[in-house]
């Protein structure tokens, strides 16, 4: 057996390396980048769920699947993710995000904007858990 190098290893990203891919993720409307940051197992939860949307995904598929169902059948498009604050914690493992998704909606280009809330646990470079939290109402009040 030849044995690994460190560089043969690739390098496990940080809790903040994680939160820029996901935001990009979300930038780009991408089920396959977001769901690849998750653990198999990962668990996704929405508190503040709006009707039609799922309280949870349970498992990176899950998460994949639910996200291209609903970012599949949304013509929004997200423009901007502001970074309002990220909060380290007491735990290396867990970093909250606060921030603000600016985007619009076709046919008429409304903006709308969704304030937001995350809560991500991230352990060997993957998701394990995420707690969240938006106002969906951005976008219904541009549908209007």
């Amino acid at each position: 057996m030849t044995p690994v190098s460190p560089l043969d290893t690739p390098a496990v990203r940080t809790p903040h390396e994680v939160l820029t891919c996901y935001y990009q993720a979300m930038l780009d409307k991408s089920p396959d980048d977001l769901a690849d940051l998750y653990a198999i197992d990962a668990v996704h939860k929405f508190p503040f769920t709006s009707p039609g949307f799922p309280a949870c995904f349970e498992g990176r598929e899950a998460v994949r699947a639910g996200y291209r169902a609903v970012w599949g059948a949304s013509p929004a498009k997200v423009q901007e993710v502001r970074r309002i604050a990220t909060h380290e914690t007491a735990d290396p493992e867990v970093i909250i995000a606060e921030h603000v998704v600016v985007g619009t909606l076709p046919p008429k280009a409304t903006t709308f904007t969704v304030p937001g809330l995350l809560i991500l646990h991230v352990r060997n470079g993957l998701i394990t858990r995420v707690h969240d939290y938006m106002d969906g109402s951005g976008v219904a009040s541009a549908r209007a």
